[in-house]
């Protein structure tokens, strides 16, 4: 089966594919040629999560899946959540992740969660999947791995970032894992 990932995001295809069946071939947007900025306008996760692969089964015909994720934290009413990518405004990890520690400051209750929603379209039926790791937001950056948020996030039941964790440690409990295997669970049905 070939499925296209919507994303030009090669950490999402890396940790994705190392989840993957090899009898699941992914194609990226370069391998069908889509070089266009894929439509995000959506307020949920869930609708640009949709908008994105509904745009690719549309115009591209073809099978394939799009995810959106977020970090939701709860002394900020679920900020930056839809809006985790551009949160400083830009695409800057770093001012994002400074935007959340300064909102947070002096704050006690500092739960959050990440959460991935994937949508998948075989053959013009769509479904959706959700993944979710709960955790806490750190007072400063911690590690060196990951990317985004991972150094200031860090997951239930753990003493460490995302950023403390290998590549393989992480892909074990992350949200776009627990979605993925949702999804990878369904289509090996």
């Amino acid at each position: 089966m070939k499925l296209v990932v919507a994303t030009n995001n090669r950490h999402k295809l890396e940790e994705i594919q190392a989840f993957l069946s090899p009898s699941i071939q992914l194609l990226t947007l370069a391998d069908i040629g889509c070089t266009e900025e894929l439509p995000e306008t959506g307020r949920t996760l869930e609708a640009n999560s949709l908008q994105k692969t509904k745009y690719l089964a549309d115009y591209y015909q073809v099978d394939c899946f799009g995810d959106d994720t977020g970090l939701e934290i709860t002394a900020l009413q679920g900020e930056p959540g839809v809006d985790s990518a551009f949160y400083s405004g830009s695409r800057d990890a770093q001012a994002n992740m400074q935007k959340v520690l300064t909102q947070l400051q002096g704050v006690t209750d500092r739960s959050a969660r990440f959460r991935t929603v994937i949508t998948l379209i075989i053959q013009e039926e769509i479904y959706q999947f959700e993944g979710i790791v709960e955790g806490t937001i750190l007072e400063a950056p911690q590690g060196e791995h990951g990317f985004g948020y991972d150094p200031i996030f860090v997951p239930e039941g753990y003493d460490r970032s995302f950023a403390q964790m290998s590549v393989a440690e992480k892909n074990a409990i992350n949200h776009r894992t627990r979605a993925v295997a949702k999804m990878v669970e369904f289509l090996n049905q």
